[in-house]
């Protein structure tokens, strides 16, 4: 049977105490594990994805999962350089992630687009939040960190309207 890990956190030379730490941490895993449950839903689109626009999307969808992957690994170690744990593992992510589930059904391109463009713009909210609530802490370093998820998130949400939406503004 194999045993459990439950470390929780580790002393850190970081001016920031105990308390702030924990709260930026669990703020941090929070959007770590939205942020890899959308890292998964673009792969899945990316890999079912059907239609008249499947080669553009196809490849839209792997660079936007790309680059969530790299987002991945950076908000994952800011947590364990703050003196926390990284809470990381799929099932982790799965029952963490405040994000709804892709559907099985959606096949079509512009269905996949129309799922991300929601979630890409429920995770860029919750990012402004954290980014907020890093700055309210006194933590820099982490809002910096959000800051740039969230233009990420932003010109990638962008990316994926501009195949719904029409000429005209609203």
């Amino acid at each position: 049977m194999s045993k459990t890990l439950t470390r929780e956190a580790v002393t850190t030379s970081i001016d920031l105490d105990a308390g702030t730490r924990k709260t930026i941490v669990d703020s941090v895993n929070q959007q770590l594990a939205d942020t890899f449950d959308l890292f998964s839903q673009t792969k899945h689109a990316h890999w079912n994805v059907k239609g008249a626009q499947f080669g553009p999307l196809h490849k839209l969808f792997d660079e936007l999962a790309e680059g969530l992957e790299d987002h991945i690994d950076t908000i994952a170690e800011r947590g364990t350089a703050l003196g926390g744990v990284a809470r990381g593992s799929v099932r982790m992510a799965a029952s963490a992630s405040r994000l709804p589930e892709i559907s099985l059904g959606a096949a079509d391109g512009m269905d996949y687009v129309r799922a991300l463009v929601q979630r890409f713009a429920e995770l860029a909210k919750s990012t402004r939040a954290a980014i907020d609530e890093a700055d309210e802490a006194g933590d820099a370093g982490t809002a910096d960190m959000f800051t740039e998820v969230s233009r990420d998130l932003d010109k990638w949400l962008w990316f994926l309207e501009a195949h719904i939406q029409h000429g005209s503004p609203q």
